[in-house]
């Protein structure tokens, strides 16, 4: 990637990035639910790639409010892991740009680590962090920066909308910012946005054997305001987030996803062998 550092910006091949998600926080067990894509070079026509993506979880209805994406629309919708190949072999030797890039590739990085897929090492441009630091807009959101340069923002929420808007916007930065080579539009970032890293959390052995196999677990839990309660769950993962870890795990009591921090777990033991239904 680093060859493209003096190539003239007209040149360089850009994929423009978008996730829509069933909330904001990946530890807390959120997950995409659409993703689109928009690689374009120039002036040359652009191409593009979206997909619903079932995030195997509800959608909460006040997620639904933002985007418009329902349970129902992504119920027979793919999952990531079985379009993991397209979406890296589509952005492969382009340089990414997304508006609030981090929060974009924290789903991508979590979801290719679920898949077991490498990380990507493309050059990352943040038109959020372009605006901030170049521009005096008063809101840094995509909508407002479009609204006030006249780019229509109708259906915005939706990722084929969203990568249509930021790309705009970025070849708007780039004319006034008189960018010529990719190397200079970095330097103007303060250099690329880097991929977060994943940090492996090592599960309790009783929740590893029954996400290995599977299988459910009671757990007698404390919530924040000290009540106790006894939970049979379906663990799915274990997650961390500022030396914090967390439970992601169906709830047979609420029958939903729920998320459970494990410091606030006192007991557990693993009491089905096999999770036929939830």
């Amino acid at each position: 990637m680093d060859t493209l550092i003096n190539e003239p910006i007209n040149q360089i091949i850009f994929t423009v990035l978008d996730v829509e998600t069933t909330g904001l926080k990946t530890y807390l067990g959120h997950r995409m639910c659409e993703i689109g894509l928009l690689k374009f070079c120039g002036t040359k026509k652009s191409k593009s790639y979206s997909s619903l993506v079932n995030p195997e979880r509800s959608i909460p209805e006040d997620v639904i409010e933002v985007h418009g994406i329902t349970d129902e629309m992504v119920k027979n919708a793919p999952v990531f892991e079985s379009i993991a190949d397209e979406v890296l072999e589509f952005i492969k030797g382009t340089v990414l740009i997304a508006h609030n890039a981090e929060f974009d590739l924290g789903f991508i990085v979590k979801h290719l680590h679920r898949a077991k897929k490498p990380i990507p090492d493309n050059f990352v441009v943040d038109t959020l962090t372009i605006a901030k630091k170049h521009f005096h807009f008063p809101g840094n959101s995509l909508k407002t920066i479009a609204e006030c340069l006249g780019i229509g923002t109708e259906g915005g929420h939706r990722a084929l909308k969203d990568i249509t808007t930021t790309k705009e916007v970025f070849q708007y930065f780039v004319k006034q910012l008189r960018v010529k080579t990719l190397g200079e539009l970095l330097d103007l970032q303060g250099g690329s946005i880097a991929f977060p890293e994943i940090e492996e959390v090592t599960p309790p052995p009783v929740i590893a054997k029954a996400m290995k196999i599977g299988g459910r677990v009671v757990i007698k839990y404390t919530d924040t305001k000290g009540n106790k309660t006894e939970r049979i769950v379906t663990p799915i993962e274990v997650d961390k987030h500022h030396n914090t870890e967390f439970l992601i795990a169906f709830c047979h009591l609420r029958n939903e996803q729920r998320v459970f921090r494990m410091d606030r777990i006192k007991g557990i033991k693993i009491v089905v062998q096999s999770n036929r239904a939830k």
